[in-house]
């Protein structure tokens, strides 16, 4: 790069290259692109405004990388795992359509709060997708539900090359490639541990348990997870 840029435009700069990219999946699987689809225009809004407001500077920052977004979650605003109400505060725009999952967000947003708040976590991490683009498929009752790249081998057979190539792209935003957070700790970790041992992406991966798994099958370890997030992010901070 011969001239220093912030990381909000080189993440600006990577939404619009998804954009342009279309993918080849299996029968009964389609690619969910918000920086292409119908709501563009207003995905391309909140984008700007959110990663101006916090990622307006070149300081290195470290990933947290979750599987792939959520057809109406992430696939609707374009900013990872971010709160909806929180987004239409910050950027002034509508964020109509947007079903989070809230105790899933609602964990995340908890671990944030107590690292310092979004502007000090920020600071210090990119929160992002393996699989930037959603995926769903269609269920034997012919209703589209959301997917993961992992789900089907001939799917992640196809997406293999996209998955490497946009993990490499990423690290463009100016990562502190010294660790990397893997929002996961099963199918997701296994995939992002494999492509780091052919491609030395990071130094290490900390796998973390999914917030889903948390909040509906663990909800009385709530407290002990949370800790776990906070030291994990807190350790490599040090």
């Amino acid at each position: 790069m011969t001239e220093r840029t912030s990381v909000a435009r080189r993440i600006l700069q990577f939404n619009e290259e998804l954009a342009g990219t279309t993918l080849a999946l299996p029968p009964g699987f389609t690619a969910i692109n918000p920086f292409s689809g119908p709501q563009k225009d207003r995905v391309r809004e909140i984008t700007t405004a959110f990663y101006h407001k916090f990622y307006d500077d070149d300081r290195p920052r470290r990933l947290v990388l979750g599987s792939s977004p959520a057809r109406r979650g992430t696939a609707v605003t374009g900013v990872p795992f971010e709160d909806a109400k929180l987004l239409e505060s910050d950027t002034g725009v509508d964020v109509d359509g947007y079903a989070v999952s809230r105790p899933s967000a609602g964990f995340l947003h908890d671990v944030i709060s107590r690292y310092g708040g979004r502007g000090t976590f920020y600071a210090d991490f990119v929160m992002s997708f393996v699989c930037p683009l959603g995926l769903a498929r269609t269920n034997p009752k012919g209703k589209e539900v959301n997917c993961n790249y992992y789900e089907n081998k001939k799917l992640l057979e196809l997406l293999d090359s996209f998955l490497v190539d946009t993990l490499e792209r990423q690290l463009a935003f100016g990562t502190d490639t010294s660790v990397c957070y893997c929002i996961g700790s099963g199918e997701n970790y296994a995939f992002l541990s494999k492509a780091n041992e052919g491609q030395r992406f990071f130094q290490r991966i900390v796998p973390l348990e999914h917030p889903r798994f948390i909040t509906q099958y663990n909800r009385d370890r709530e407290e002990e997870f949370a800790e776990k997030y906070l030291s994990a992010f807190r350790e490599g901070h040090d």
